[in-house]
């Protein structure tokens, strides 16, 4: 078996890295700097012997495709960056850094709801800044990064790479608003709004309040008001206590969640919260993640599929030690065709398989669980009650290997199949199993990923 696994991984992980396109040099355009410590704004900033001073300067120009806004290294400013001006298809716009020594850091502290806010704006590029917003008092809907359109169309191309967000002091409690340290917004109640090419890749949030990475829309009714973002992807990015939600992609077709690092999240909200999940969104493909440290059981999990959501796939991640458990499906029976396999969680708590609500379609398979002595769980539990229950869930081909103790409840879930699963350790009540595995696999070391 393990040959299989160290086969199947290793490649899928080539065909996914050898096909990664190769980054093409920009068309030039103007180049203009901005030094905190020797700047002027009083010159044309087109040099670093000329740079630009402050924020305000930067914001009251229009940028044009191909330009580059350069923030020197070692620097810090004080207040909100809202650069205007939109590049074009070859030809984005670039903020990053020049020199040598730290990031260049702008702090916002609570003066503003943003650090940084790119607003009805396309073809952008963000690339090396620190940014923190930390007010005196918590305050709804704060971030460290909003990128917004609103009655704007279809916004192309907005990258942001290699960002330090830190100390986002919004709300901790989602129905005020909450807080983001990076967060994409659209809407429009004249011109629908969507991302079209949103990359958030090898960014690090430390202390963002309540969530740490959303993209959220209004155009995600499928009746009334559908018209998904396309082309998101969150990569390789790195999360380090969050109070609430981790990774949320909120009405998405086709977004892709990958080697993303989760550390320490739900860790001051008082209501729901969990690591990566998806909301009102199609076809998401969430893998090589690992989520650990989840604090609590309202929810507390490392994923989620939840409401009004279709063909979501969940592979190849690593969950561990999260207080609320391994996976959760729930929302209703807009909730369809969820796939969770090749996945491996040790030392989840609670509830290692929620299956809450009348969704339909869900394949869980070719996962491996793993419990310490001492951790008493329950392997699978049912939710619904008035609001009815799962039907069509199938488990097969799974490995539950417990030292703890795990019990399962699966009343109410209908058409449920388990299939070729193993069973090792201290399972009360466990399920009818058409071909059930009761032997030790003969692990080396287990616990100790």
């Amino acid at each position: 078996m393990k040959a299989v696994w160290i086969f199947v991984l290793a490649t899928v992980t080539l065909s996914l890295t050898g096909c990664r396109a190769a980054r093409l040099p920009h068309p030039s355009g103007a180049t203009y700097y901005v030094d905190a410590g020797a700047g002027n704004d009083e010159r044309e900033g087109t040099s670093p012997g000329t740079a630009w001073k402050s924020l305000e300067r930067v914001n009251a120009a229009t940028f044009k495709p191909g330009d580059r806004i350069l923030f020197k290294r070692g620097t810090r400013h004080l207040g909100r960056l809202q650069p205007k001006g939109s590049g074009r298809a070859g030809s984005p716009i670039v903020i990053d850094a020049y020199g040598k020594g730290a990031l260049p850091r702008i702090d916002a502290e609570g003066a503003h709801l943003e650090t940084l806010l790119l607003y009805n704006v396309e073809h952008w590029e963000v690339n090396n800044l620190e940014l923190t917003n930390n007010g005196p008092e918590r305050q709804p809907y704060r971030a460290g990064v909003r990128v917004k359109i609103d009655n704007f169309g279809t916004a192309h191309h907005i990258h942001l790479k290699n960002l330090f967000v830190h100390d986002v002091n919004g709300s901790n409690v989602k129905a005020e608003g909450g807080g983001t340290g990076i967060t994409a917004d659209n809407s429009g109640d004249r011109i629908p709004s969507r991302f079209d090419d949103l990359l958030i890749e090898s960014c690090r949030l430390l202390r963002t309040d309540r969530d740490a990475i959303a993209v959220r829309s209004e155009h995600k009714d499928r009746q009334t008001n559908w018209f998904p973002n396309r082309n998101v992807v969150i990569r390789g990015n790195v999360l380090e206590d969050f109070g609430g939600d981790g990774i949320v992609p909120r009405g998405c077709s086709g977004a892709l969640i990958e080697y993303n690092t989760l550390r320490n999240g739900r860790m001051r909200c008082p209501d729901y919260a969990a690591g990566i999940w998806p909301h009102s969104s199609d076809s998401t493909i969430i893998q090589f993640n690992e989520v650990s440290g989840m604090l609590g059981t309202k929810d507390g999990m490392a994923f989620d599929s939840d409401g009004n959501t279709r063909h979501t796939l969940f592979q190849y991640n690593y969950s561990h030690d999260n207080d609320g458990g391994f996976y959760m499906v729930c929302g209703g029976e807009t909730n369809k065709g969820n796939v969770f396999r090749y996945n491996v969680s040790q030392n989840d708590g609670h509830r290692l398989f929620y299956i809450t609500g009348p969704m339909t379609g869900i394949e869980i398979y070719n996962n491996v669980v793993y419990t310490r002595p001492g951790l008493d769980v329950w392997a699978v539990w049912p939710g619904g009650g008035r609001n009815g229950f799962a039907d069509s869930v199938h488990f097969a081909n799974n490995i539950f290997y417990l030292e703890g103790r795990a019990e399962y409840n699966l009343g109410g879930i209908t058409n449920l199949v388990f299939e070729n699963n193993l069973f090792f350790g201290n399972h009360v009540n466990p399920p009818p199993d058409i071909r059930p595995v009761t032997g030790d696999p003969l692990w080396v070391s287990p616990g100790g990923a």
